[in-house]
């Protein structure tokens, strides 16, 4: 005879099951990548104790190569021996991250192709901690966000990105300047309205808490609150488990102006004195826009503010040489 599940039964055992592949992927991936290290730095001894000429490591490769595809299959071309070779030269060093590697061979793929060292092992942290994909990993080095994280940040705390990823622990920690929206698809577009901006962003919300970075939960959209008998309605409000406190979003599709900002502080001060417990944080509000005049958001502002920010966005993902103009000019 059936019986009907109860649902918190079947979620704890499908859970269950979940993690359980995920492990079994990430030990498959974690094994891989470790045995490619080992056959590069093999490759590597083997070519320094032979003979000192470039030829001799390329027979080398290629003798190999003929060898473990006729055993193995696939996956041992003379590009990917030479890949692995790479790898050993490029995760070998002292200073690098991996003890253990813990991402995919295609992750660090893309990885060792990074010639600063902070860059990629903040990068190689960054996709450890927040199980990213090899898209999603592709995307944020695409976006630049570690180019965008050191602009806000002095050498010392530039150096932990490198050591530690990116740490949450206070305001100005989770706002970035630009944010890239190229997900959102509105770079043909020649006009939008707030109200386009706005749902484009629901729509494509994962990539938008993606963007965000860490610690995201969605709360609402144009959520309402009211006071004498007045409405008043905020974009998109946000909550961030690791500071604690709710962050609220305004969108702007032109330039920030002074009652831009001066309408968010009354919108952080409505939710620290009325929504907020006691044991939160105070409430951040985020101006997202398509321009700004820092020298108006900081006459606005109180020296030690420490809430409100201003930044700019994105619709198209600009090129390396385009990013280098827009850090040089801030």
């Amino acid at each position: 005879m059936d019986i009907e599940l109860k649902k918190d039964i079947y979620e704890e055992i499908r859970g269950l099951l979940k993690s359980a592949r995920e492990n079994i992927v990430s030990t498959i991936n974690s094994t891989m990548a470790k045995t490619y290290f080992l056959i590069g730095k093999r490759i590597v001894e083997e070519e320094q104790n032979g003979e000192k000429r470039a030829e001799y490591g390329k027979k080398l490769i290629k003798e190999l190569s003929k060898k473990l595809t006729k055993e193995f299959g696939k996956g041992f071309s003379e590009r990917n021996l030479e890949q692995m070779r790479k790898f050993y030269l490029a995760y070998s060093i002292p200073q690098t991250v991996s003890a253990e590697f813990r991402l995919s061979w295609s992750h660090y793929l893309i990885l060792m192709r990074m010639e600063n060292l902070d860059e990629r092992n903040f990068y190689e942290i960054e996709a450890i901690e927040n199980n990213w994909s090899l898209r999603e990993l592709r995307r944020q080095i695409d976006s630049a966000l570690y180019e965008r994280l050191v602009l806000s940040r002095d050498k010392e705390k530039v150096k932990s990105l490198a050591l530690k990823g990116q740490i949450i622990e206070k305001p100005e920690d989770v706002v970035k300047d630009p944010y890239i929206l190229e997900f959102l698809g509105l770079e043909e577009q020649n006009s939008y309205s707030e109200n386009r901006l706005e749902t484009e962003i629901i729509n494509n919300l994962e990539k938008f808490l993606l963007e965000l970075g860490k610690g995201f939960t969605f709360v609402g959209r144009q959520v309402r609150f009211t006071f004498d008998e007045k409405h008043f309605r905020v974009d998109l409000v946000f909550y961030n488990r690791l500071l604690k406190c709710f962050v609220l979003i305004d969108l702007k599709i032109g330039e920030v102006t002074h009652q831009d900002l001066g309408q968010m502080q009354m919108y952080v001060n409505y939710y620290d004195r009325y929504v907020k417990l006691d044991d939160e944080n105070k409430t951040i509000g985020i101006i997202i826009c398509r321009d700004k005049n820092d020298t108006l958001v900081k006459m606005t502002l109180p020296e030690d503010n420490q809430q409100i920010f201003a930044s700019r966005y994105m619709t198209v993902l600009p090129s390396k040489e385009e990013f280098k103009k827009i850090v040089e000019g801030k």
